[in-house]
């Protein structure tokens, strides 16, 4: 089932632009926050945004960020992309800690683990720092706001029925997934497993591994999937650098057309994979709109706009109206199915 969210008419506009914006999108220096302010805009002073992805050289975060600078940059302030060349939460921890050692109005970061950071993010908060996390959550007491890509159940239901279609909802299938501590990744999981309890029963989940986030390592486990389960017919991969990796392998693998790939993708990583029949069809949402709101998210509650508790309401730009729901969550919307049919239309 293709679940287009009601924002899809904005994607095509934002997406077109990412490009552009990636071109300008240079990257802080590793070593140390850059873009500091003298004061926190709470307390006056200019509005100083530093975002945290998971890792830096992941397009995901690539174009997610480049959202977050355009939208940092049309509320006139400064923004600031750092963080660790690995997905680790000891490599964010030091970017957390220098972006409120500066005194930044916000950070925006996508958690590595929903505990590990959590006290260099109190430190933070209690510096006058505004936390939000986006895409990762850690755990709700570490920070302000969590801007959620979609709703865990929607990602969850829209990537089983999309692998039970491509198998003929029958048969072995495998889960090739990021960190094994990566909050969103593990909801995710867990609810897919559900899923194919209630509804699938002839499908069976007969292994989850994990790539790390990292190129190489996907790889790697896609081979060793393929070796140790010889009877599997899908692999469900939720996150962009492993699908995209996992496609990377079965392309050029007498697997390829016999073995079902869906998952979380962008589409300038698997327009290839799409074209060459590899992959019929995988899930997104915008993720330079998921940037954008997040930088919104954080100015509104810098601004005191918002506050973060359930019914709060704020303006993101072109993005329209979102109001803050249970547990200090807002969300962008729902998965959008790419696939031969509409993939071209995309650059992101």
């Amino acid at each position: 089932m293709t679940r287009i969210s009601r924002r899809t008419a904005i994607i095509g506009a934002t997406a077109a632009s990412v490009g552009l914006l990636l071109s300008g999108c240079s990257k802080a220096s590793t070593d140390t926050a850059t873009g500091s302010a003298s004061g926190s805009a709470a307390a006056g002073g200019s509005l100083n945004m530093v975002f945290i992805p998971k890792n830096l050289g992941n397009p995901y975060f690539d174009t997610s960020d480049a959202g977050g600078k355009k939208a940092v940059e049309a509320l006139g302030g400064t923004f600031s992309e750092v963080g660790p060349q690995t997905a680790s939460p000891d490599g964010q921890v030091q970017y957390i800690n220098t972006a409120a050692q500066q005194r930044a109005s916000a950070i925006v970061i996508s958690a590595n683990d929903p505990t590990a950071i959590g006290s260099a993010l109190s430190q933070a908060r209690s510096s006058g720092t505004k936390v939000v996390t986006f895409d990762s959550d850690t755990d709700k007491q570490y920070r302000d706001l969590f801007v959620n890509q979609a709703s865990p159940e929607g990602l969850a239901k829209v990537e089983v029925e999309g692998i039970a279609k491509q198998i003929g909802n029958s048969g072995e299938i495998a889960i090739l997934s990021a960190s094994a501590n990566a909050t969103n990744q593990n909801a995710w999981i867990e609810l897919m497993k559900k899923d194919l309890a209630a509804s699938y029963p002839n499908i069976k989940l007969v292994d989850v591994v994990y790539g790390n986030d990292d190129d190489q390592t996907s790889f790697d486990k896609t081979a060793a999937l393929l070796q140790t389960h010889p009877n599997l017919k899908g692999i469900i991969s939720p996150t962009t650098v492993g699908i995209a990796a996992a496609a990377r392998y079965l392309s050029t693998s007498d697997k390829k057309g016999k073995v079902a790939l869906t998952g979380l993708g962008t589409p300038n990583q698997m327009k290839q994979y799409v074209k060459d029949g590899t992959v019929k069809e995988f899930y997104l949402w915008n993720p330079a709109d998921l940037g954008f709101l997040a930088a919104y998210a954080a100015d509104a509650l810098v601004k005191g706009t918002i506050t973060g508790k359930e019914g709060d309401k704020f303006t993101a730009g072109t993005l329209g109206e979102f109001t803050v729901g249970a547990d200090s969550t807002v969300l962008l919307g729902d998965p959008f199915a790419f696939n031969a049919d509409n993939i071209d239309k995309f650059s992101f």
